[in-house]
């Protein structure tokens, strides 16, 4: 699949799982939440492990998973720690702000992405890149007015750090899957499955603990939604991984396509959530995807 069209369609999916987290964790304790997704993922990537041993030549070649020195664990390891630290403050600040208008926050996030490209991976930005990434300040600019109409204010909300922190590590996450994909040579199969075993045990203590009262916390509830959150962002990595695997590939460029998932959540956040001042937020999203644009452009 050519990468361009797999970013986009990493978009989509990506979209509807930012839609999914912010149905799971509202009214709801966060921390469950986080750990039986990504048992749900963990469950199914244990099938696909067992398919070769049971019935040899069946799965397709993209869904096969190499087997691993310690080393390689490790560094897969790494990867699922870096993203347990974004998805515990990006859930946790999900659950309070927004999604209409923390998605198009976490969507600046190729802006961070494009930036440490150029300074670890040597990627040269166009004058059209910088221009979207001017584009996409301004727009956060306009965003944080926004924000102010719904008694957010972002230089002093904790949840925006929270945020913030979160799309931050995000964007250390996607360089360095285009380091393991793009130049340790790992299939998108083999970084995702073990990328979502080592999440779930990471999750684990974190889900103890919250079973035993070990910090004051929230009830939990069962929702349908979990699984949607599991689903559609392992349809939405397994494509992603794929394009960063085309040496072709531009980390910033995919990361920035990806986020064009902030039209979908934008759009739920407004008619399935009945979030408002939509109108307010629209220039700035529009601002966004122009900064994306741009980027595809450049």
């Amino acid at each position: 699949m050519p990468w361009i069209a797999a970013s986009l369609i990493s978009a989509l999916f990506l979209g509807c799982y930012e839609l999914s987290t912010k149905h799971a964790v509202r009214d709801n304790a966060v921390l469950p939440v986080l750990f039986f997704a990504n048992v749900c993922s963990t469950a199914v990537w244990a099938g696909l492990l067992m398919v070769p041993v049971l019935a040899p030549g069946v799965l397709p070649a993209g869904l096969l998973v190499a087997p691993l020195t310690g080393l390689q664990h490790v560094q897969l390891l790494g990867k699922s720690a870096l993203v347990a630290f974004s998805w515990v403050c990006t859930y946790f600040a999900v659950k309070h702000l927004p999604v209409s208008l923390a998605s198009p926050v976490r969507a600046t996030g190729p802006m961070w992405t494009l930036l440490g490209a150029v300074l670890v991976l040597g990627e040269r930005p166009s004058w059209l890149e910088g221009l979207g990434i001017a584009i996409t300040l301004a727009s956060f600019v306009g965003l944080s007015f926004a924000g102010r109409r719904e008694g957010i204010h972002f230089h002093r909300d904790k949840w925006f750090g929270f945020l913030f922190a979160g799309t931050l590590l995000g964007s250390l996450s996607g360089l360095y899957d285009k380091f393991l994909l793009g130049h340790a040579g790992f299939s998108a199969a083999t970084v995702q499955c073990w990328f979502s075993i080592y999440l779930a045990l990471l999750f684990l203590p974190l889900a103890v603990g919250w079973k035993l009262r070990w910090w004051p916390r929230h009830l939990f509830q069962w929702r349908w939604s979990i699984l949607g959150i599991s689903l559609f962002l392992l349809v939405a990595d397994f494509v992603y991984f794929d394009a960063l695997r085309n040496p072709a590939a531009l980390v910033s460029l995919v990361s920035s396509l990806r986020r064009g998932s902030v039209l979908v959540a934008f759009a739920g956040g407004l008619f399935l959530f009945k979030e408002a001042h939509g109108l307010a937020k629209l220039p700035a999203v529009i601002g966004v995807l122009v900064g994306i644009v741009l980027t595809i452009l450049g």
